[in-house]
This record gives structure tokens, sequence and C-alpha cells, in this order.
């Protein structure tokens, strides 16, 4: 178990933020729980630290949202995710983790602006449907770093942000792919030795914040409006796009 304090002094804020957004407030905190924790620990060991903890709150999320996804959607993205997931699993020894977060990086600052650009000169982006071609290819996407650094929401929110729904049906849908994809992960995890008994414990001591950064993000979203909510998860996906391009530019640099 990792016992330096300041470690816990970045771990338990990072965590609630995380339960905040596994609580359908603030989506990009997910993505920046890896590259937060890595700037003091291994990034390896800290997914391996993350992943009970989200396993833990995706099970309390899903009772905060049960029924609330939209099952195309979901039909579209799961098995390229699943894909994605096992070429993680696969690759994970050989993968250059800085490549990823710099290419995933640079597609949701890309995803942001073009957002913006719509609102500024085209009034607002076309709403889109449902895609199974799109939604394939950012599931296989989302599913492989998902794996390598669980920083799968982007390409989620790439692929669901343009379609318009509810704040509810969007956390819901996310929600639960994630709940699937994250528990898959624990069996790669542990048959390959990604779990051990330092990061087990430390998952043991940070896991009663779950709970509670989810029920604060669900009394956050349904105190927050639509267009607010929306704003609120480009902003983050804004912010977890420049954190994954500094992370992944710096990592390639040294």
């Amino acid at each position: 178990m990792i016992s330096d304090p300041l470690f816990y002094c970045l771990a338990i804020p990072v965590v609630i933020l995380v339960g905040m957004s596994k609580g359908g407030f603030g989506g990009g905190f997910g993505t920046l729980a890896v590259p937060l924790l890595a700037l003091m620990i291994d990034p390896r060991l800290a997914a391996a630290i993350l992943l009970p903890i989200l396993c833990s709150m995706d099970a309390v999320s899903l009772w905060s949202f049960r029924g609330t996804w939209d099952k195309l959607n979901l039909k579209i993205l799961l098995p390229g995710a699943l894909l994605g997931t096992v070429a993680g699993a696969l690759t994970f020894e050989v993968t250059n983790a800085n490549w990823i977060r710099l290419i995933i990086g640079v597609l949701s600052i890309y995803f942001v602006a073009h957002y913006l650009w719509g609102k500024r000169f085209l009034e607002q982006l076309q709403e889109r449907s449902p895609n199974k071609i799109a939604g394939s290819i950012w599931g296989s996407i989302a599913g492989y770093v998902s794996y390598i650094a669980h920083a799968g929401g982007p390409p989620v929110a790439i692929y669901l942000l343009p379609q318009h729904l509810s704040k509810s049906v969007l956390a819901g849908t996310t929600i639960l792919f994630f709940a699937i994809i994250n528990f898959i992960k624990l069996i790669p995890y542990v048959w390959l030795g990604q779990i051990s008994g330092e990061s087990f414990y430390t998952s043991l001591v940070l896991l009663p914040l779950a709970p509670l950064g989810v029920m604060l993000g669900v009394y956050l979203h349904h105190r927050v409006s639509d267009k607010v909510f929306y704003w609120l998860s480009y902003g983050f996906l804004l912010l977890a796009g420049i954190k994954l391009t500094y992370e992944g530019t710096m990592g390639l640099i040294h």
C-alpha cells in the first residue's frame, strides 16, 4: 500500500471528482484521473489503483441512472469497445501510452473547437443520429484507451454529444457503457498481474470516497439545466484534451 501522505492529498480530491463524473456531472473528470495521479506515481500503477474504485462507482451510478440509457447507441458502441479492450490488453506492455494520450487529446480539442465554431458562425451544429460506422470506430478507440489509461471518455463524448441527447440519457448511456467495459477490464488486469497487492490495498483505502463522489455528482446533475450541463461537458472535454495533449507531448519529449 502506498504510504506517502502527499499522494493521498492528491488522490482524495481526484477520487471524489471522478465519482462526481460517474454521478453524471462533468464527464471530463474521469479522463483527468490517471494523468493527475501520474504526477506522483507510475501511470500504470495509477490505472490499477483506480480500476476497482471505478467499478464500485459504476455500481452506485447504475442504480442512480437505471433505465435512462439509449439502447441503440449502446448496441452500436459496445462491440467495437470490446474489441478495443481486448487489443489494449494484448498490446499493453508494448504500447506507448503517450502517443495514445496525445492523439485523444488533440481529437478532443478539435471537437470542442469545431463545436464552438459552429455555435459562433452556424448558430448550432446540426443534430446527428446514431451511426454504426462512427459508433464502431469511436467505441473501439474508447475501449482501447480506456484499457490503457481509463481515458475513454473523450471518444465516447465525441460520438454522443452531437446527438443532443437529454442530459440524463447522455449520462446514463455513458455510465452503462463504461460499467460494462470496466468490469470486463478487471479480468485481464488481474490475469496479467496489473493489479498488485500494493495497488489493491491502496484502492481499499480510497474506496469509501467512491459513493460520496457519485452521490455528489447525482445531486448536481439533477440541479443543473441541460444547457449548462452541455457547456460543462464540453468544457471538461476541453480540459481533458489539453491535459492529455500536454502529458502525451511531455512524455514523448522525455
